[in-house]
């Protein structure tokens, strides 16, 4: 009876094509022959008779294994792949205008780190991410000691902000996100998971992240664990009150906390709040940018000056891309970004695994958050701080870091029609 049916699946599966379709196509016939072999059997038919029938009541297996390889194949999300590979090419703009003495150096470089990013988030495409559910204390622990390393044995610091140097690798709290990301959606996808366990990883994490410390990587994680949070099994009271300790908490740190701020935090927020006031400080960053902004135009600012702009292939790489390719480049580069970021949305849509929504959530948080700070810090909306813009701001973390969300969401979108579990 079992070589029967087992000779019918191969039948089926022989038909498609993917190894992981095959798989699980296998195990869900096989599930529902023996249940409609149970039926045939309750209504008084042998084991033999009910095994036959059950296979009968399947039909033909090469017009089964047909059908299911149309359903079960994998897919590739080419307007994403798209979409990445345009905004990858937008971010030589700000390399291009940084002046011929650096542009060939630079430009090599930034080459690579595209071919490098486009490389990961293809790889990421094909790796299984179900099988990292069981993995997250792996994650949270690497993200943890990443953090410890960066605090007792960073070996140079810029702005303030420790990092380590292995070889020409350059590692910074930054690279800790992807790991905490995974952490999380395997802990919210757990059923166990209490409120008590999550309160306790989170405060412990978000400490070292203070500790570092980094602004800007320090925001985008607690915007990532509380945008994850929120889609979580938690009621939606818990949710709420949570959600409302971390942020109290946080403002009262940073009320009584401002006394022990270093100088550089201070000057930045001065700078913010009020730049004309300490327009020869902290306010002159500030008001250079609006200036530069309100030059732009629509092709750009005045070629024949050359205009220095700090920082212009990194943080202040939309300013760089505004003032020298004017508005109709920002407002394009704004589009292609926001395609992006609706794409990823339109995803989650489709992809009915929670395991795989929760880590599209916290990749489009990270994505949103990222652009929204970038753009914003531009137009004075936020402090300035070192916050790259997506697929744009030059370095090799930035591009990584980037890369691996979209790869991650490739990942999970590829295997969308591969997965049985629903929200």
């Amino acid at each position: 009876m079992e070589n029967r049916r087992k000779s019918f699946l191969n039948e089926v599966t022989s038909q498609i094509r993917s190894k992981e379709a095959k798989e699980q196509v296998s195990a869900e016939l096989n599930y529902h022959m023996k249940e409609t072999k149970m039926r045939w059997v309750n209504k008084g038919y042998s084991d033999v008779d009910a095994e036959q029938k059950a296979i009968e009541q399947m039909g033909s297996p090469i017009t089964l294994g047909i059908q299911l390889n149309k359903i079960h194949r994998p897919r590739i999300d080419w307007i994403l792949l798209s979409l990445m590979t345009s905004v990858l090419l937008l971010g030589f703009l700000p390399v291009l205008s940084l002046g011929d003495d650096s542009n060939h150096y630079f430009l090599m470089r930034k080459m690579i780190l595209v071919v490098l990013g486009m490389i990961v988030a293809l790889g990421l495409m094909f790796v299984d991410y179900r099988k990292l559910v069981r993995w997250g204390w792996v994650f949270y622990g690497v993200g943890i000691l990443l953090l410890l390393s960066l605090l007792f044995f960073s070996n140079g610091t810029i702005n303030g902000k420790p990092f380590l140097l292995i070889g020409g690798l350059t590692i910074e709290s930054i690279a800790a996100l992807p790991f905490f990301m995974i952490a999380w959606a395997c802990s919210f996808n757990r059923d166990t998971f209490k409120v008590y366990q999550f309160i306790l990883l989170f405060f412990v994490s978000l400490l070292l992240f203070f500790m570092i410390p980094s602004i800007a990587t320090t925001y985008l994680y607690l915007a990532m664990v509380l945008s994850m949070l929120w889609w979580s099994k938690f009621s939606t009271r818990q949710k709420g009150v949570v959600s409302g300790i971390t942020m109290g908490s946080l403002l009262l740190i940073g009320i009584f906390s401002w006394n022990y701020q270093s100088y550089f935090i201070k000057d930045r927020m001065l700078g913010f709040l009020n730049p004309g006031k300490v327009a020869d400080g902290a306010g002159y960053q500030v008001l250079q940018i609006q200036e530069l902004l309100s030059k732009a135009g629509w092709f750009g600012g005045n070629k024949s000056i050359q205009q220095f702009i700090p920082e212009a292939h990194t943080d202040f790489a939309f300013v760089s891309i505004t003032y020298r390719y004017g508005w109709i480049a920002a407002i394009f580069l704004i589009l292609i970004l926001l395609l992006i970021l609706t794409r990823v949305v339109i995803a989650t849509q489709h992809v009915r695994d929670y395991f795989g929504k929760l880590l599209i959530i916290g990749s489009l948080s990270l994505l949103l958050f990222q652009m929204v700070s970038n753009i914003g810090m531009a137009f004075g909306f936020f402090p300035l701080t070192s916050m790259s813009l997506p697929f744009i701001s030059y370095g090799l973390v930035p591009i990584l870091l980037n890369a691996v969300l979209i790869g991650v969401v490739l990942s999970v979108y590829r295997r969308k029609d591969l997965t049985r579990s629903a929200l």
